[in-house]
């Protein structure tokens, strides 16, 4: 059987980790309760969850201690995390089943494709984007996750008024962010340029340090025009 072309730009580099026997064993026993399977058709979050509410995803959650937080913050809200590296989405199924979290699930796939096959236009009230892997090198600027096809397809998905929050500690990056999503039709920035830390994105450890070393983060929200 001949395999199917691949795409050549996805949203992550798959990188090899160590995935310890208690990110193994949530995977093994959690994912069936906690995750939501890859599937080319749209999904039906009220059947996953069990009710309607405001749907936030999150691409790239990595350990998920940012998911867990905000997850648990907001009740209110359901939340799905979507990530491809196994130790990150071991701990956060983990950490769903310890905190008995109801409104967070866990697909392990890559983003552009459920955000194109699994998420149905104008469905969404956030999209989160945390921290993603700047790139730094000019030669590899390419493989950054926040290029025009990947907002343009985000911009789809969120409802009217429905927010996108990027947020990096890497200028350029910030910059190259700024310049994207000033640049999709569909979107209108809620700051003059860059916004403050919204309350409910929590401030992590390394991004405290990094703050008391003089680094900077840099936060950007943009809402879908009505």
């Amino acid at each position: 059987m001949t395999e199917p072309p691949r795409r050549s730009v996805r949203s992550f580099v798959l990188r090899q980790g160590r995935v310890s026997n208690a990110q193994q064993r949530a995977w093994d026993t959690l994912f069936p309760k906690f995750g939501i399977p890859y599937t080319e058709t749209p999904l039906d979050a009220e059947a996953v969850f069990g009710r309607s509410a405001p749907l936030i995803l999150e691409i790239g959650s990595g350990m998920g201690e940012t998911s867990v937080a905000i997850a648990r913050a907001h009740p209110e809200n359901d939340y799905i995390a979507v990530e491809v590296h196994l130790p990150g989405v071991g701990s956060l199924l983990k950490s769903i089943d310890e905190e008995g979290l109801a409104n967070l699930r866990v697909i392990r796939h890559d983003a552009v494709d459920v955000l194109e096959k699994m998420v149905p236009d104008g469905s969404l009230a956030g999209l989160h984007v945390f921290f993603p892997d700047p790139w730094p090198k000019k030669r590899h600027n390419k493989r950054r996750i926040i290029q025009p096809p990947l907002v343009a397809l985000a911009a789809r998905k969120l409802a009217p008024g429905g927010y996108i929050h990027l947020a990096t500690d890497w200028q350029a990056y910030a910059e190259h962010m700024l310049e994207v999503l000033s640049a999709e039709p569909l979107l209108e920035n809620t700051a003059q340029d860059y916004a403050p830390r919204p309350a409910y994105r929590p401030q992590t450890k390394f991004e405290a340090r990094g703050l008391r070393l003089g680094h900077g983060v840099w936060d950007l929200v943009f809402r879908r025009k009505a």
